[in-house]
């Protein structure tokens, strides 16, 4: 068993280092909201820390799992950060959904300190960390990733090293870009299906069977034919993480012309209020 470290416990963090914990790894837990950490200790057992750095100074692996660039700059680089605490050949796995950029930097940034960093973000939403069945793509050094395999799929139905450090947060993108399209597809299909007064609930137990299958018809056209939202993967988090594909587009030069009207629907159902309905509240626009 390891000595771990689990940095930001929202709504993905939290049941995460859950299952590390019950993995019996020995646990010491960071949230910048400090009454979370305490609620995690209470539920979980443990020990939480006032800062980063203190969280992880024994750790032989540090999980980070915040909102976007900058809170992970800040928790891994800022003032207490995690960096400064860890000790020689510690292995730093960010969970967060961050822009390639940021892995790398934070790569090379961990060479000069002596200690490791693999860009690990998830795939699965929150039922997908509840359950402790997540899909974890990596990027990073083959060694490295070996050495926290098994110790992140505490977490995970599927973890895989993708390619070299930058690679896992690439990977998340080509998965958002494909969900967004998806889901804007499922609902101009169930939209379309209720105007012309089918049997939604038969229409997609058939479909669902044929080549229009998808994980996003099979768990969320129920709900969006009841105009169920108040659940999953909240549309503001999708509008960040669409963000940053849309800028690796332009540095890349790919074309990603329906992720871009896509990023504009959900930027438009922020704007009316509905930020944390899950994003197969898309439908919305079409009603």
């Amino acid at each position: 068993m390891a000595k771990i470290a689990f940095l930001g416990l929202g709504v993905m963090g939290a049941p995460m280092a859950g299952h590390l914990a019950a993995a019996g790894h020995e646990a010491v837990v960071y949230n910048r909201t400090t009454a979370k950490a305490e609620a995690w200790v209470q539920a979980h057992g443990h020990t939480h820390a006032p800062t980063p750095a203190a969280a992880v100074q024994d750790a032989d692996f540090v999980f980070c799992c915040v909102g976007a660039d900058g809170d992970l700059y800040a928790v891994a680089l800022g003032a207490d950060g995690a960096f400064d605490g860890m000790k020689q050949g510690a292995i730093f796995v960010d969970n967060t959904t961050a822009s390639a950029e940021a892995a790398r930097k934070l790569y090379g940034e961990a060479q000069k300190r002596g200690i490791h960093f693999l860009d690990a973000p998830v795939s699965g939403g929150e039922a997908g960390a509840v359950n402790g069945k997540l899909t974890v793509m990596c990027g990073g050094d083959e060694a490295v990733f070996l050495r926290a395999q098994d110790v992140i799929a505490c977490y995970a139905a599927k973890v895989v090293l993708v390619g070299a450090s930058g690679a896992g947060q690439l990977t998340k993108m080509v998965n958002q870009i494909c969900i967004a399209g998806l889901v804007q597809a499922l609902s101009e299909a169930i939209n379309f299906g209720q105007r012309a007064e089918l049997d939604m609930e038969k229409v997609l137990e058939v479909i669902g069977g044929g080549a229009a299958q998808s994980w996003q018809l099979v768990n969320r056209g129920d709900t969006m034919t009841r105009d169920e939202f108040d659940f999953g993967f909240a549309l503001d988090w999708m509008i960040k993480d669409l963000r940053i594909c849309l800028e690796e587009a332009h540095a890349n030069n790919a074309s990603l012309p329906i992720t871009a009207v896509v990023a504009q629907y959900y930027e438009q159902l922020s704007a009316k209020g509905f930020g944390r309905n899950d994003t197969s509240a898309l439908i919305r626009l079409l009603r």
